[in-house]
């Protein structure tokens, strides 16, 4: 079993967040906080300032506290997945987009109204605690087993 620990970070901006235009192996585009795999050696929080630098330009100097966790199973492809996402408390610099793994395409300052628009394409691991946390929820877990050995045909279910 594969297993993956990733660090999201929640980057607030007037009525919304920051998000990330992400350009997947099958050329779809999926928005998303930025964030990514934390790489051996590093700590949760380590890795998410690496890769926020990475994706956005943009520096966290402060961490506010852990916003929610969320974990995908994909027994069928043999991986888990846990999530952490944390909110921002100070950030500083412009937007550059110099993703060294050429996935980030675009960053955008996205409002409430919007999200919700740009995040559908996400998965539901994704798209529902981001929507609850920018409705006010904060804290939680979330748990979702995929089910299939194909991504594009598994079916998705929500445990927790």
């Amino acid at each position: 079993m594969r297993r993956w620990l990733v660090g999201g970070a929640l980057i607030r901006h007037e009525d919304g967040l920051v998000l990330v235009c992400n350009r997947r192996r099958d050329r779809s585009l999926e928005w998303t906080p930025p964030g990514g795999v934390i790489d051996p050696g590093e700590t949760l929080l380590e890795g998410l300032e690496r890769e926020v630098r990475e994706e956005t330009g943009l520096v966290v100097a402060s961490w506010s506290h852990r916003s929610y966790t969320v974990t995908v199973d994909a027994p069928d492809m043999g991986w888990r997945l846990k999530v952490e996402a944390w909110e921002a408390a100070l950030v500083q610099g412009d937007v550059v987009v110099e993703d060294p793994d050429g996935i980030v395409e675009e960053v955008r300052h996205v409002g409430r109204v919007e999200a919700p628009t740009l995040l559908a394409a996400s998965p539901p691991w994704v798209h529902t605690p981001v929507g609850e946390w920018l409705g006010g929820s904060s804290g939680g877990h979330y748990r979702f087993a995929l089910h299939g050995a194909q991504r594009s045909g598994a079916t998705i279910e929500r445990l927790a």
